[in-house]
């Protein structure tokens, strides 16, 4: 069904329609309140990958934290995609996933926290608090129907996350090929403009995703697809993140 089209790649229509024909919907269907409770869950997670991070940094042992963020993004990677292929693996993958991708982003929020310990000493508390209340912002909106995830409006916010995906995956190659996208990373008004754009779209999937696990829990999706739901959440919300952290990390080299 055309409802189930979304921005996010991990929640998908023939996601939810494979999982439907398996047999582990014996054990029980998808709830709403299952999927924010296993969200909580890879939250907690999260924030314990982060910790450990941040802690070797203040520790001094960079190279140790250096190497978990070099893992934690592979291993992020890897279970991501393990999860997208194999929805029933998720209850298992999903909170290495958390744990790996707070190994990664606990070690960049470290190293920037320092760089800007002078010039933006508050970053990383304003970087989260925005992500959640971008977060929050959006529940509210999605739950009292002002924004209403239409047809039109997955169409739009997929296409948008698609070119972005593209747009990134183009910039990377360009980088091996030692070609310099100056604009993409410097504090000029078409970087922060693009990274406004970016970070639009990253909260704009959060309705979509939101409605992804709504719409599940009404077709009686399997209980495992709680834990996909969730992990498909997380997902965006920690694309959020990154992403208004480099905002605010160009803002303040304006200053």
């Amino acid at each position: 069904m055309a409802i189930f089209k979304s921005g996010n790649p991990t929640l998908s229509e023939k996601m939810f329609d494979r999982s439907l024909q398996l047999e582990s919907a014996a054990q029980g269907t998808m709830s709403v309140r299952g999927a924010i409770n296993k969200f909580g869950f890879l939250m907690l997670m999260v924030i314990a990958g982060a910790g450990y991070s941040w802690h070797l940094y203040d520790q001094f042992k960079q190279d140790t934290m250096t190497t978990l963020m070099i893992v934690g993004a592979i291993g992020g990677m890897i279970s991501a995609f393990a999860i997208s292929f194999k929805p029933n693996w998720a209850p298992y993958l999903a909170p290495a996933y958390g744990i790996l991708e707070g190994l990664f982003i606990g070690g960049i929020s470290a190293i920037l926290n320092a760089a800007f310990a002078k010039s933006y000493p508050g970053l990383i508390m304003q970087a989260v608090g925005l992500t959640f209340g971008v977060a929050i912002a959006m529940f509210l909106l999605y739950n009292f129907r002002v924004i209403k995830a239409t047809e039109k409006f997955k169409s739009i916010i997929f296409s948008a996350t698609l070119g972005i995906f593209i747009f990134y995956l183009i910039t990377m190659v360009l980088r091996w090929f030692g070609v310099n996208i100056s604009f993409m990373y410097d504090s000029s008004p078409l970087s922060i403009g693009i990274s406004l754009f970016v970070v639009a779209i990253a909260a704009l999937n959060l309705i979509l995703d939101f409605d992804m696990i709504e719409q599940g829990a009404e077709r009686g999706a399997p209980k495992f697809m709680e834990w996909y739901g969730a992990f498909g959440l997380m997902v965006t919300i920690i694309w959020l993140y990154i992403e208004i952290l480099k905002l605010l990390s160009k803002l303040s080299n304006r200053n």
